[in-house]
């Protein structure tokens, strides 16, 4: 069975050995860089299935891997900060990562949020096909279509899209979506939730700023419709 490939893109060695040697215990299939370019010239190359990518590079900085990235891929971004700043955790994610951990963490936990995040991949999605207007999404295959034209989303993205789908009409307030989809072991703040609805609006909706379909619901929360 082919290994999943999991690419670390941080500085601090003695980090980077101690994150290779227990994802490879896990069973992945390891690759390491060590400054910014090396890790875009690595993701390019060796396609891994997931990146745990440090935000305080030499060189180029992790936020604009992450920037390049999605242009080019919605491979799953786990974001590391030695900062534990808001901003620097809602910059990766409107940049496109999937999550983040603040440094000092506990190896299990990256390690449980790794899995989470390969969890489709690894044979967890769902069969049969869910849509509303024009937007049609295959959970098995990871996919979303709109206008039968490819959307591009990031993990994060597409959990959450899925969910809202899955439960038309239901109205979630931000924590219970955090609690849903991000986990409740996911560190972050309810503001997470408002930036991946922001984005997805931009992606799916004909007019994000007169939003038909994923709605917000004042003083409460969110719901999809359609």
């Amino acid at each position: 069975m082919l290994r999943l490939k999991v690419l670390i893109v941080e500085d601090d060695k003695t980090l980077q050995s101690a994150l290779a040697y227990n994802l490879v215990k896990e069973g992945y299939d390891v690759r390491a860089a060590f400054d910014g370019a090396e890790g875009l010239e690595l993701a390019r190359r060796e396609k891994p299935d997931l990146i745990i990518l440090d935000i305080m590079l030499p060189g180029m900085s992790g936020l604009e891997v992450c920037r390049i990235l999605r242009r080019e891929s919605n491979v799953p971004v786990i974001m590391l900060t030695a900062r534990d700043k808001e901003l620097d955790k809602i910059a990766g994610l409107d940049l496109g990562a999937d999550d983040y951990i603040t440094k000092p963490f506990g190896m299990r936990e990256l390690l449980a949020r790794v899995r989470a995040r390969l969890r489709v991949r690894e044979g967890g999605g769902e069969a049969g096909q869910l849509g509303f207007g024009d937007v049609a999404i295959d959970p098995e295959r990871h996919e979303v279509r709109r206008n039968d034209q490819p959307v591009e989303l990031t993990t994060r993205e597409f959990d959450l899209l899925a969910f809202l789908v899955r439960n038309k009409g239901i109205v979630f307030s931000r924590e219970q979506l955090l609690e849903k989809v991000w986990g409740s072991d996911f560190g972050g703040g309810t503001r997470t939730v408002d930036v991946h609805v922001r984005w997805l609006r931009q992606k799916i909706e004909p007019d994000p700023e007169k939003p038909r379909y994923l709605l917000t619901v004042r003083g409460t929360g969110y719901k999809l419709e359609g």
